[in-house]
This record gives structure tokens, sequence and C-alpha cells, in this order.
């Protein structure tokens, strides 16, 4: 027997889920010979690309792991006080393990489907209730992407409530960290908003003003009172947007107390790595009487259908879907998973644990205050949270060299240094710095007497700003401080979530496939985790190879010249290309060219993102069979010549179709001298068959969190960098802080140079472990598993488009229309398909009343089969409806889910049995989810909004 040596696993064999047995059976079932002649049907062949990627050969993962071991070994992890918005933290290992890497966390999507989702929609309520007790506000919303967009929020909500239409002008103090002031100018400018840069104690404030923005500590640590700035802004109709560090606000008095009437910031220092830049989740509070003008998610209490309490997403819910271009936001991405897991953080150390922390921080800070201006150093803040001031003179570059020599990072600025301290300082770390300072005045440690100074620390901060009232009172603060009372709390929340551990997620637009292991595990190496954004160039040069390689495999699978990789999520890429556009366009003094054409059946966050992007939206029909309606498009582009800007189109379409008319399309728009702006939303079915710059785009987003195998995270993190063609790669977005771009660049879209650059590790992982020919065979396989539910369904409902030979891209719409005229709702298909443990398909988008369903490649037959029957069963359920055998009200779907508590109640008075409500399938209790709750009652929660952790005695014990 000759043994076979040169055998290495391909890890394309464990992402794409149909073995050959399988993939017979489904080519069998679309009544097709070949996967290449199904591709062939559906791709038309004059955008087909004509050679394979060019990528390295695909690694298995043992390799992998191994080579970019030698990789992160470039990068330097020193000690960093660089500070600046982002801090070094202690990452509790009941959370690291049980959320972080938990797929049983990472996996799930956005909480659209409440009764399925409880587990993460408390978890985000509690982060919601920790943001409202330290801020001081009165209610917050469910994370945002960074704390830089998060003031470019704040921006933008107070220029849309100001009462005087012609104040224009937002005052920004100078010590707003500089990468926060970067992106207000990115989204001021739009808007003809003038930023007006200076010191918040000496500005004349005037009517003119709509609004003002402060960091509190300030960017030099320095802690100011606002108070009396904040009452003159108020007289004069300024509202006020405070920048906070959230440890601080256990010290020091919260905003709300004193005058702000936005607080944003970011929760990084609640135990998230810094992770050269993200993902950290943003926090957005304010008061209520502005909750409707509020961007984001916000998790309200409601009740179930049994009365019950329960909670789901309020308000805002997908708004940018409904207001489109009116909407006051373009937000589709939060950080949920990082949420989470500040709020785990605030519920593991409880109040007295958070406290304990920020006065160990703050008491170091003191103590180094103290020994180094015993060494002749002059500290410059006069009250200060953890940042120390210095002015070094000519002994600066000494200093810089002596801290290099010991791994340390300060922040320099001329002769001004700065040192933050964080949770994971040291006495001895302090003793480092002090050493250090020390050798440059030809002295040593023992001139310093450190044990006797910390005997002797006082609070450095303004009495009348010390921290009075009391946050995180509420129970779930304070009962699970020991590990085994928090993992099973953790657990027990789990445990109400649906995610990809127990079945298919079939959304369409959402791309829910594997997020391999082997993808994930590098995220939480030190190598990557705890390297700050603003590190010395000369210490990231892991980070730096990682990047330059992504962005070289992202430029041939997209066919562009060049990527950002800034943008932290999908919609802040459409903003950003569209921004880019509009550079190009200024820069040829075409100032006038501000129309983005966009077809009826986009992405609500297109019109969104133009609105924000300073464009006049022109809606382009489409036609029956869902395309672009091509003489509508020629007609306006035409009439709209002298000002077209772009058009916003979805590839395939968002009706889950490749149009055949989409170089046609392309070439109308530059022959007008537009631009073609590709929303990369459904670029799963693109890759390696096609491409943006193929079928003739400019510029496009890439949803790295669909595509490339970033996990949803239960509603984020998300990543959205943006390729562009060569003409536009000057116009890519820079950064105030880290040397990118050129003098031709935008400013920065997201507060990090590379927006959440852990995260690029796992789609740099999958593209190397799947080379070209494993990503475009799962490209393939995406639309070979679409069709096959297409073959198996269209029996039973109408399939809404598909292309001219039938089939339809790597997704399919189901009408679901006709069911009203017997009392069935889509959502009643949704929540039914909850009892046969299935996560809904997306739900009335873009077509109300029908479902967008997409599998991906990652899904075996057997699954797919099993949510087909499903699908069918429930046809069949709608059919006794319609009949007549079964109740218009009293029926399965009117009445799903089907609590545990319902089915095992001692009285059943329903008109159908117990088995059917639980079991309607036999293989459904095998893999049996329990809903945790009935239906929801959206009506209820948004009528008595409740945004905060109710009181203890309002809901059971169990959820605490």
């Amino acid at each position: 027997m000759k043994l076979n040596i040169d055998y290495q696993e391909k890890f394309e064999q464990r992402h794409i889920a149909p073995n050959e047995q399988d993939t017979a059976g489904m080519l069998e079932t679309i009544g097709i010979n070949s996967l290449d002649e199904l591709i062939a049907q559906t791709v038309p062949s004059n955008i087909r690309l004509k050679s394979s990627l060019n990528l390295p050969n695909a690694k298995s993962e043992f390799d992998y792991l191994n080579d970019l071991k030698v990789t992160a070994s470039k990068n330097k992890v020193f000690k960093s006080y660089i500070g600046q918005g982002y801090n070094d933290v202690i990452v509790p290992g009941v959370i690291q393990r049980n959320i972080l890497e938990n797929p049983g966390w990472y996996t799930q999507y956005t909480p659209y489907q409440a009764e399925i989702a409880q587990g993460r929609l408390q978890a985000l309520l509690n982060f919601q209730t920790m943001v409202v007790d330290l801020t001081g506000m009165e209610i917050a919303n469910a994370s945002l992407l960074d704390e830089g967009t998060a003031a470019g929020e704040a921006m933008f909500m107070q220029y849309s409530l100001r009462k005087n239409t012609n104040a224009n002008i937002f005052f920004v103090s100078e010590e707003v960290l500089p990468q926060t002031i970067d992106i207000l100018k990115t989204r001021s400018a739009p808007y003809g908003i003038e930023i007006m840069i200076g010191d918040h104690r000496t500005v004349e404030l005037n009517d003119s003003m709509f609004g003002a923005i402060v960091q509190y500590p300030a960017g030099n640590g320095e802690v100011y009172n606002y108070k009396d700035f904040a009452a003159k802004g108020h007289e004069k109709g300024i509202k006020l947007t405070v920048v906070v560090d959230i440890m601080s606000l256990s010290l020091l008095t919260p905003p709300g107390e004193w005058g702000a009437d936005i607080v944003v910031g970011s929760s990084q220092r609640f135990g998230v790595p810094m992770g050269f830049g993200g993902p950290h989740a943003a926090f957005f509070a304010t008061k209520d009487e502005y909750k409707r003008s509020m961007p984001g998610r916000i998790i309200g209490v409601t009740i179930d259908s049994a009365g019950n309490y329960a909670l789901r997403m309020a308000l805002q819910t997908r708004e940018q879907h409904i207001r489109r271009d009116k909407a006051t936001s373009n937000i589709c991405t939060a950080q949920a998973l990082l949420a989470i897991m500040a709020g785990m953080y605030a519920i593991y150390h409880g109040p007295t644990g958070i406290k304990l922390i920020a006065e160990r921080i703050h008491g170091l800070a003191v103590l180094l205050k103290d020994s180094l201006q015993s060494l002749g150093y002059k500290q410059e803040n006069e009250s200060f949270f953890d940042t120390l001031r210095f002015d070094l003179g000519d002994l600066v570059n000494s200093i810089h060299a002596e801290a290099l020599n010991n791994e340390v990072n300060l922040n320099y600025k001329g002769s001004i240094v700065t040192i933050s301290l964080d949770e994971t300082t040291s006495f001895d770390d302090v003793q480092t710095l002090v050493r250090l300072f020390a050798k440059v005045k030809g002295k040593n440690l023992h001139d310093v007497d450190t044990d006797n100074l910390k005997d002797a620390i006082k609070l450095h901060i303004p009495s009348e700003l010390e921290r009075t009232s009391a946050y995180l009172s509420h129970p779930i603060f304070n009962s699970h401080h020991s590990e085994h009372e928090m993992l099973r709390y953790i657990k027990s929340l789990e445990a109400k979530d649906l995610s990809l551990c127990h079945s298919m997620i079939a959304l369409g637009s959402c791309t829910m496939k594997l997020n391999a292991t082997t993808e994930m595990v590098p995220v939480t190496w030190a190598e990557f985790g705890k390297m700050h954004p603003f590190a010395p160039s000369d210490q990231v040069g892991g980070y730096m190879q990682i990047f330059d390689e992504l962005n070289k495999w992202l430029s041939e699978i997209t066919g562009f010249a060049a990527m950002s990789l800034q943008p932290n999520a999908g919609a802040q890429g459409e903003y950003a290309g569209l921004m880019v556009i509009r550079a190009y366009h200024q820069d040829r003094g075409d100032f006038q060219r501000t129309v983005a054409l966009i077809p009826s059946s986009a992405h609500g966050t297109n019109p969104a993102s133009a609105a924000m992007a300073g464009m006049k939206i022109v809606i382009v029909k489409c036609d029956e069979k869902g395309n672009i309606d091509v003489a509508d498009l020629k007609a306006k582009a035409e009439e709209h010549a002298e000002n077209l800007s772009c058009l916003m189109v979805t590839y395939p379409s968002t009706h889950g179709v490749f149009e055949e008319s989409i170089i046609e399309v392309c070439e109308t728009i530059h022959k007008y001298g537009g631009q073609v702006y590709m929303d990369g939303a459904n670029m799963n079915a693109q890759v390696g068959l096609t491409s943006p710059a193929t079928i003739g785009a400019d510029v496009c987003h890439l949803n790295l969190h669909k595509t490339f195998c970033i996990p949803h995270g239960g509603g984020g993190p998300g990543m959205g960098p943006i390729g562009v063609a060569k003409h536009l790669v000057p116009y890519l977005p820079g950064h105030p802080v880290v040397a990118i771009g050129n003098e031709k660049s935008i400013p920065a879209v997201s507060s990090a140079p590379w927006g959440s650059a852990s995260i690029l590790l796992i789609s740099h992982a999958y593209i190397a472990m799947m080379g070209s020919e494993g990503l475009t065979n799962a490209t393939k396989y995406a639309i070979l598993n679409a069709n096959y539910i297409k073959s198996r369904l269209e029996k039973h409902y109408p399939v809404l488009y598909s292309g001219s030979q039938g089939r339809c891209a790597h997704e399919m719409i189901l009408d679901c229309r006709s069911f009203k005229n017997f009392g069935i709702e889509v959502t009643d298909i949704a929540k039914r398909l909850m009892d046969y443990g299935f996560h809904a398909p997306t739900v009335s988008f873009p077509v109300a009343g029908t479902v967008m369903i997409e599998p991906t490649e990652s899904e075996p037959k057997h699954e797919l089969d099993r949510f087909c029957d499903a699908m069918i069963s429930i046809r069949s359920e709608i059919k006794e409806v319609e009949a007549g055998t079964s109740d218009k009200i009293d029926n399965p779907l009117k009445n799903a889910p089907h609590t545990s508590a319902v089915v095992t109640a001692d009285e059943w008075d329903r008109s159908y049995s117990r088995q059917k409500a639980a079991f309607p399938l036999p293989y459904v209790a095998a893999f049996k989810f329990w809903p945790s709750v009935g239906r929801v009652n959206d009506t209820h929660g948004d009528r008595t909004l409740i945004c905060a952790c109710p009181p203890i005695e309002s809901y059971t014990e169990e959820l605490v």
C-alpha cells in the first residue's frame, strides 16, 4: 500500500458545506447537469472574469496560524501611556472565554426577531442602563461605531434640533481629541456647517452657533468645570455635547448633572482590548425629549402576548429603511458584541469595583505626578483623572529615547508630553517611569521615596466635581461578582438566543456564513489586541503587513486600484465612498455635481448616506421584473447631466438577480460625467466570477462582516472598507494623528486610522486559507444553495424575481402578499419559523409582504432541507386557514411562537394540539429551541418607552 504523504487538508472543504454527493443531489433537483452550467445560466457572460483571481496559494489552518505568529511577532507590544481615547485593559477571563470567544454570542444576527434574542437584548439593556447611570442622562442607545463618529452624530442631531435655522456654527473645544475633530470636519462639510475650534474659556458664544462640544476630561488631561459654559450656551440656544471618559465618571460629577444635552464616548476601557483601534462600542446618551432624534438602536421594555416582561428594539428600528433620505442617520451596524462585553464588565465589577479601579488609576497618576515633581519636572494639569502633562523643553528627545529603551510609549506633541495611566498600570510600572525620567536628569530611583509618597496620595479633582450621586444601583450590577455567578448569568442569557450554533440564519442581504474558529483565534492574541492605534510606525510591522496583504487581495477581488480599510461598517463605507466621489468632483471644479441617482429597490442606507454626503436624491424606477428601468435611468441621467454626481447601485440587485443591463447602466452614468458607486452588500455572489470594476463601478464598499466572514456579533461589529478606481485613490480618507493619505484625502471617517483593525485579521485569514479557487467555489456554492432552495420552494411560494433563464443569484424573494387575503401576514410566518427552530429570513425588504432568503455556501444540504421542510409545512398550515379547517385567529401561525410555558401549562385551550404547536415536524424534537417569550407587543413598548433596566419588582427574579 502506497501512502500519500503529500496530503494537506484544505480549509475550503471545511468552509463550503455541501459534499460531492450533496452537490449532485441539489443539481438534480434544480434540473441541471453541473455547477458550471448553473453559473453560466446565472451570471451574464459579458461580465464574467476571463481569468482566475491572482491570489497566493491557499494555506491550511495549521500553516496559516504558524505563519501568522511570525507576522504577529513584528508587532512590538510596548507599555502604552499614549491615551488619546484608547487605554489598555484587563479583560475578565469569564467574559473573554464566554462572550468574545463564544460563537453562542458572536454568531447571532441583529435582534430583529426579538422572541429568540432576549438574551442579547437584556445584555444591551444592561449596557444602556450602565451608560444612563454613569453619564447622568435620561436615555441611551445600544451603541454606536466609535467615539468620533458618535460625536459626529451628536453634531448632526444638534443641527437638526436647532430652532434658529440660520445658525450654522458648531463650536469645538481645541481640547477635543484630534481624530474626533477630523470626523466633525468630514461630517460638517456637506451641510455647510462651520466648525469653529477654540478655547471654551475665552470663546464668545453667539446666536449664530447651534451647538458646542467639549471633552471631559480634556484631551490634555485637565478636568475642567464646564457648568458655566453650558449655562451660557443654553442662554443662547446652544446645545452642548460632552465627550467623556466612562471610567472617570465613577469619580467625576456626570455631565447630566451640570448641563449636558448629549453625552458620547467610548466604552473601550470597560474590558475591551485596544486592538489597534477597534472594534469598540461607543455610547450616545441624551435627554428623554430628544429620543426620537437619537441615532442608532434603542432597546426597550415591553410585554409579550401573555403579558410577561419582554424586550425588543424600539423606535428607530431600521428606521433608515423606512425614512430613507429623511432618516436621522444612516447607521445600520452597531457594536453590539462589544457593548455586551462592556456591560458585562460593569456587572462583574459592580459600582464598588468600578470605583476602586478608577481610584487606583487616579491614585497611581497622583503618585507618578508627585514622584516626577520631586525630580524637578513640572506637571501642568491643575486637576486630572489619569493623564499628566509636562513641558519637557530640551529634555523631550532624551526622555523619548530613554522611554523606548524601556519599551514605553508616551504621547508627544512638540516638547509637550502626556502620560495616561490605565487599569493595567501597576506600582512597578510607575517606578519604571520614574526611573527613566530620573536617569535623564542623572539621578536614579533611590532619589525618589515612592513608598512615602504612596502614603500621602490625595485626590486631584476639584471638590465641586467630585461625584456624589449613586450609579449602577440596579440589582443586575450588584449580584454577579463571583466567577461562578457571572458564568451562570452569561450562560442564562446565551440560552435565550438563537445563533448559528443552532441553525441556519438565512437572511437575505445579510450573508450569515461560517465564522471559522481559526479565523477568530488571532483576534485575542496580545500581539494584536494590546496594540495602541497611535503606536509608532516601527512597532506595528505585523499589522502593516496584514493591511498591505489585505489591501492587495481585496483590490484583486474587486478589480480596483486601492482600498481604504478605515470605514467601520457598511453604511459608513457608503458614506466614505460618496465623500470620495464628492472630493473628486470638487477637485475638478464641478461643485454643482450633487445629484445621486438611486434605484427604488436600493438599501435604505443608500439614500440616507447620500443625504449625509449633501446629495440630492433622484429615484430611478424598477421594471416589473425588479430590474433597473434603463429607459428611466437614461432619461434622468440626461436630465441631470450638469449636476450628476453618481449612481448608487447594488449588484447583484437587491432583488437577487444579476441584471444583464449593468454595463449599459454604468456606461450611461459615465457618459454624463457621473461616477458609479456599487453597494457591496451582495458581493458574496461576485467573488471570483465577476467584480465591481468589471461591471464598470468606480467605487464600492465591502461588508467584511458578510462576504468575508467577520461575525455579525448580535448586531455588530462590522467593517466596510472601500475600494476605488485609480482616479479616486488620491481622495481616500486620511487621518490627523497617523500619517496616511495625502493633501487631497478627505478627512477621517473613523476614529482609528484602520478602523476596527483587530477584526481585519478574520478576513485576512479567510482569504489566505481559501485562495483563488476556494473563494470562487464559495461563490458558486452560494448560488447553488440559493437555487436549490428556490427549486424546492417555488412549487409552494411564488418567487418574485429571477434572471432571464429562471435563476436567482445568491438570494431570492418569496412573495407572501396573497396570504393577507385570509388574514396571514408575513410576520406570522416569521414567528412560526421560531417553532421550527429557525430565525426568519429578511422580512418585508425590499418588498413589503415578502421574505428574502440567502442560505450561503456554509450550509449543508440537510440543513437546507430542514429549512425547506419547515417552509413547506408552514405553507400547509396557511392552506388550512385558507380552506377554513383552521381558525383565522386561533391557529399556529397567529399564536406563534409557542413558549415552553404555554405548551406545558396545565390548561390548553387552543384549537390545535400541543404537538403541532411545539413539534410540527419530526426533526424539531431532536433540535428544539424554545423561544423564551411569546410574541412581543411593539405598540405597548413604544407607548410606554422604558430603555433602562426597570425596578426589580417589576419583573421576574430569573431575569436579574
